[in-house]
C-alpha cells in the first residue's frame, strides 16, 4: 500500500507520517526534510533549491521529481509527506509507480484554519544538531531554549517566520489545491480535520488505512 499525506504547511503532516511509518512499516519520503538536508550540506541539489526555500516558494517540479525517483528505488510501501504539491508532480508520481506495477492507494488531505497554522509554525523551534522539533506553546523544551536531548540551542527555521508562512500559504492555495480535484476524480481522497488533537487525527487516518487494506 502506498499513501500520500497532503495539507498546508503546519497542519501536522510530518508528525502523523512518522507515527504511520512506525506502525505500518511505510518508508517515509518527506521532500521537505530531504531538501532541507541538501540545503544544509550545500549539495548541487541543495544549492538549486535554496533560493526557493528561503523565500517560501515551491521548489520547481523537475527538482522534486528527481528526488522522488532517487528515493523510491524498490517496491517497499511508501508514505509521501507533502508530496505531490502540484498536478504535474502527481502525474509524475503516477508514472513512476505504474512503471513498477504499483499504485497509489489513498490520499489523506489534512486541513486547518490559517490562523492556527501561523500560530503553530511561528512558535516552532528545531534542534540543528539532532533535528528534534519543539513548539514553544504545545511542546516547549524543558531547559529554556536548549534541546532536551543534546542541549544545543534551538533555532527557528527561515521558512517559519510569519511573513514567509503567509506567503507559503498563498502559494499552497494557488498551486496545490487543484490536487484535491485531481485525486477526488480518482476516488482516493480522504479529508480530515488537522486542527483536532494529534491522537484523534491519527486514529482517523489509521481507520482509513485499515479500511483500504480490507477492501
Amino acid at each position: 500500500m502506498n499513501l500520500v499525506l497532503l495539507g498546508p504547511p503546519g497542519v501536522g503532516k510530518g508528525t502523523q507520517a512518522n507515527h504511520l511509518a512506525k506502525e505500518f512499516d511505510f518508508k517515509l519520503i518527506s521532500t521537505g526534510d530531504i531538501l532541507r538536508n541538501q540545503v544544509q550540506k550545500n549539495t548541487t541539489l541543495g544549492l538549486k533549491a535554496k533560493k526557493f526555500v528561503k523565500i517560501g516558494k515551491l521548489v520547481p517540479d523537475n527538482i522534486i521529481l528527481d528526488i522522488i525517483v532517487t528515493h523510491t528505488k524498490n517496491n517497499h510501501p511508501y508514505i509521501f509527506d507533502g508530496f505531490p504539491r502540484t498536478v504535474k508532480q502527481a502525474m509524475g508520481l503516477e508514472h513512476t509507480t505504474k512503471k513498477r506495477g504499483l499504485s497509489l492507494d489513498a490520499v489523506i488531505y489534512l486541513y486547518c484554519n490559517e490562523n492556527v497554522i501561523i500560530e503553530r509554525l511561528s512558535k516552532r523551534r528545531v534542534c540543528p544538531l539532532c533535528g528534534k522539533i519543539y513548539n514553544l506553546i504545545t511542546n516547549p523544551p524543558k531547559n529554556g531554549n536548549k534541546c532536551d536531548l543534546c542541549n544545543e540551542s534551538l533555532k527557528q527555521r527561515e521558512d517559519d517566520r510569519e511573513e514567509i508562512i503567509k506567503n507559503r500559504l498563498k502559494i499552497y492555495q494557488r498551486q496545490t489545491m487543484p490536487l484535491l480535484e485531481f485525486y477526488e476524480q480518482k476516488r482516493i481522497l480522504h479529508k480530515i480535520d488537522g486542527s483536532k488533537p494529534e491522537k484523534q487525527v491519527y486514529e482517523t487516518i489509521r481507520d482509513v488505512i485499515l479500511k483500504e487494506r480490507s477492501d
